[in-house]
């Protein structure tokens, strides 16, 4: 792969920095068009690393850049990812995460660029049928960022059937965790997901941690989610460019551990890691959310030959804390 040339939409962001710095690690040449909105430029650490600020929109610039780099395959990162924020105002996902990708999709035609690693979700899942979730559930996400994101799914589809492209779509269960050399990490603005926003409670980042309905049919009470670490996540974009560069074939795979944990248990991690208190704070139920989430990623492991490496969540929030603590520490005030 060493030989490659690759261009990384988004690869500034949380999962697409870890996955940038993997294949700069492997001698991969990497290009990241970010548009920095949600992205952060010190993420790319390495300097062999191009990084181009714009839009994956622009038309203009990204028949620049295929004519400077003949690029052999893309993996696009680049969208809007917060729920709530997608039901309030669904033209912002739709317009990011649906539309302008068809720019790229037209310029990767025009070139002849015809391998895609899509960043998708099990949000397209919406409220699973059964635990865990296989690759063969029905799809019908039940928010604007889900339904954005499986959109772009049946164009990749499309794109196949018509001029040949072929896609890898990596859904994820929940992205957690940071480098393990504390190098780069989780940096969100607004940050929602729940392991750093505990650990942002600790650092007074944030106020007490709300847990939504302690009264859901689980052991404990309370949600449970397939939390899957970063770098487990970004070796999979890894296998999936060796899968179409290899089977020259699409596929569409779920990344998870497989595993449920629960947000109490989650909460009982980190104060075992960091001997502090977590405060708390309980609430209703949010609308929508299942009471369970787990991955059954089976297909990922007979197809790309990936596994789930980091099962232990007390090494997850460990890395977390150590970037929450080091780099990342005072960037932000409450």
């Amino acid at each position: 792969m060493s030989k490659n040339t690759i261009l990384v939409t988004g690869g500034a962001g949380y999962i697409g920095s870890h996955t940038v710095q993997l294949l700069a690690a492997k001698g991969v040449k990497v290009v990241v068009l970010d548009n920095l909105v949600y992205g952060h430029s010190e993420a790319i650490t390495d300097t062999s690393v191009e990084l181009v600020v714009g839009s994956i929109g622009d038309t203009a610039l990204l028949d620049g850049l295929f004519q400077k780099h003949s690029f052999d395959a893309v993996i696009h990162f680049a969208a809007y990812a917060y729920v709530g924020e997608s039901v309030t105002d669904p033209l912002k996902y739709y317009r990011n995460n649906t539309a302008e990708p068809l720019a790229l999709l037209e310029v990767m035609h025009k070139y002849g660029c015809k391998n895609f690693v899509f960043s998708s979700t099990c949000a397209t899942y919406g409220v699973p049928d059964v635990i865990p979730i296989s690759e063969s559930q029905h799809q019908n996400p039940i928010n604007p960022y889900g339904r954005s994101k499986l959109m772009l799914e049946w164009v990749l589809a499309d794109c196949e059937h018509a001029w040949g492209l072929h896609s890898v779509c990596l859904r994820y269960f929940n992205a957690s965790g940071c480098a393990a050399d504390g190098s780069i990490g989780e940096d969100h603005r607004p940050e929602t997901h729940l392991i750093p926003r505990v650990l942002m409670a600790l650092n007074s980042e944030a106020g007490p941690v709300d847990v939504f309905g302690t009264d859901y049919p689980t052991p404990d009470g309370t949600c449970i989610r397939d939390y899957i670490h970063v770098e487990d996540l970004a070796e999979a974009h890894v296998l999936a460019l060796d899968y179409l560069a290899n089977q020259h074939t699409s596929l569409r795979v779920n990344l998870g551990t497989g595993r449920g944990i629960s947000v109490q248990e989650i909460i009982d991690a980190v104060e075992e890691v960091t001997g502090l208190k977590v405060p708390l704070q309980y609430a209703p139920r949010r609308p929508g959310d299942p009471a369970q989430l787990v991955a059954d990623p089976s297909l990922a492991e007979s197809t790309l030959g990936w596994k789930a490496k980091k099962l232990d969540i007390r090494e997850t929030v460990r890395s977390s804390w150590a970037w929450m603590t080091g780099p990342r520490k005072g960037r932000y005030n409450a």
